[in-house]
């Protein structure tokens, strides 16, 4: 039983990496077309899907694990408590990750020295001396 019900939790988790990889694939792509309407922020925010996603799965795998542990399923119940386990890891590095996640740095500038020739510093930096 814990076999059977780990491979049907494998479908539906590739099922549910298919549905967030084609949906970042979709935002990506959406964010390169241009489009006539006010054009989109530079840093939409971090995307929480993919973690709330996989929280509620990870909450389905621990219901059902609780179901079977009182139901003196032991074998089957623990390997569901160590899927839950698996998924709930991944749901804190994802979390993790997407809330460490800091703009990137401005590039520097680059003030040029003064001109030897006693021109404008903006001439001479445009032209490299």
């Amino acid at each position: 039983m814990g076999l059977v019900l780990v491979v049907a939790e494998v479908a539906a988790g590739a099922l549910l990496a298919l549905w967030l990889g084609l949906r970042g694939l979709a935002r990506s792509r959406s964010a390169d077309m241009p489009v006539d309407k006010a054009p989109a922020p530079v840093d939409p925010g971090t995307d929480w899907t993919p973690a709330i996603a996989i929280g509620v799965f990870a909450l389905v795998v621990v219901c059902l694990a609780v179901a079977l542990l009182r139901g003196r399923w032991h074998w089957a119940g623990g390997t569901q408590v160590v899927v839950a386990a698996a998924l709930g890891a991944m749901v804190l590095a994802s979390v993790v990750e997407g809330s460490s996640r800091n703009p990137p740095e401005p590039a520097p500038t680059w003030n040029s020295p003064p001109c030897r020739s006693g021109g404008d510093n903006s001439e001479c930096a445009r032209s490299g001396g």
